[in-house]
């Protein structure tokens, strides 16, 4: 394995101002993880940024206590440059106004004039080298920071953690590993081969908690004797698996459990399909008190009561009044192959849909109706 993470690390260790990246869908593994590497990079005296294209996935974290702001959205990245010829012209005086929607500068000459030969405008370099994606299977399920970007991605050297077997292995550096049951996991191997000695209890108990949310507390199939081996190194570092657990399965709000109970009391089912779904409009997250980041608890919820389903969705009304939806899928089943029609963007085992001009019946009836059609013909 070390010789999959030494290119990494070499890139690291050039890099002087790395990005992380969570995409959409990313959920609680990808967005501890993500804070976890942030911890490891400040240790190794990198200054970090994390942009995160999940909104639900840190709802849980506070207690994990990190240094690192997690933005929405990646913004100043680039700066726009005015270069000019002072050869022959002395700048004396330099000053500008905002006209509108213009921006004037104005630049007074000690003597003579300048020419539009004598001006150049270029952009600047991008204010971050390296970008580690942690958990995105494509750079598509980055959403809008990768489209709002796309050339700074692509010119950018990239990190791709993860390990999902539908990665399309687009980083320049791919630590994918299916054999893995979380990206938590997978950064625990990588620093553990290369610079154990900065681990502390907080970097271990950040992967710990993407190990702990993505397995369900060891309870999915894809936890193998590896992924228990590398618990318990996690934990002997000093990884505060009780908290973790408090956290994130046994703290509920009173507004979240409002909300659980309107959704399992609408919940529907298809056995022959092993399909499970509910509706959520804006008055129960108002009667509940609750927000949309409550709706990945919901979702779990859902799983968690209905063993036997392999397909659970949530369709809901935003603060918009917009109706999106979640899709969540065990395999074999392909959460954004089911979401096609309706534009799906996030993982394979998690997607989001929106509905334009349609209201919560009509929406389910669409997906409800095109999930069965699709199941029908595999």
């Amino acid at each position: 394995m070390q010789a999959l993470y030494e290119p990494a690390l070499r890139a690291i260790e050039r890099s002087t101002h790395p990005l992380i990246v969570v995409p959409e869908g990313g959920g609680v593994d990808s967005a501890a993880t993500a804070l976890g590497l942030g911890r490891f990079l400040r240790k190794l005296e990198k200054p970090v940024r994390i942009v995160s294209a999940d909104r639900e996935g840190h709802e849980h974290l506070a207690f994990l206590k990190s240094e690192d702001a997690v933005e929405p959205r990646l913004e100043h990245i680039q700066n726009f440059i005015v270069t000019v010829d002072m050869s022959r012209t002395k700048v004396d005086e330099l000053s500008y106004d905002v006209v509108g929607d213009n921006l004037h500068i104005s630049l007074k000459p000690q003597s003579g004039v300048w020419t539009s030969q004598d001006i150049h405008l270029e952009p600047s370099a991008y204010q971050h080298d390296l970008i580690i994606c942690v958990g995105a299977e494509s750079l598509e399920a980055c959403t809008h920071v990768f489209h709002d970007h796309t050339d700074f991605f692509y010119r950018t050297p990239i990190v791709n953690i993860d390990h999902s077997p539908h990665n399309e292995h687009y980083g320049h550096y791919n630590l994918v590993d299916v054999t893995a049951s979380a990206c938590g996991e997978i950064c625990h191997d990588w620093i553990e081969s290369s610079t154990p000695e900065l681990f502390d209890e907080h970097m271990a108990t950040h992967f710990l908690a993407g190990m702990i949310a993505k397995t369900k507390s060891f309870r999915t199939k894809s936890v193998t004797p590896r992924t228990l081996q590398v618990a318990s190194n996690l934990m002997a570092k000093g990884a505060r698996r009780e908290e973790i657990v408090e956290h994130l399965f046994r703290t509920r709000s009173v507004e979240t459990l409002r909300l659980w109970g309107r959704a399992l009391a609408r919940l529907k089912s298809h056995p022959k399909e092993r399909m499970v779904w509910t509706l959520l409009s804006q008055q129960d997250f108002l009667h509940a008190g609750a927000h949309e980041e409550a709706l990945p608890g919901v979702v779990e919820e859902l799983i968690s009561s209905s063993p036997h389903a392999e397909i659970a969705i949530i369709l809901y009304e935003d603060r918009e009044h917009a109706i999106c939806g979640i899709i969540h899928a065990a395999p074999p089943h392909d959460a954004l192959a089911l979401g096609v029609p309706f534009r799906a963007s996030g993982t394979h085992e998690e997607a989001r849909v929106c509905f334009r001009n349609k209201n919560i019946v009509e929406a389910e009836r669409a997906l409800i109706e095109h999930i069965q059609s699709a199941l029908s013909h595999t």
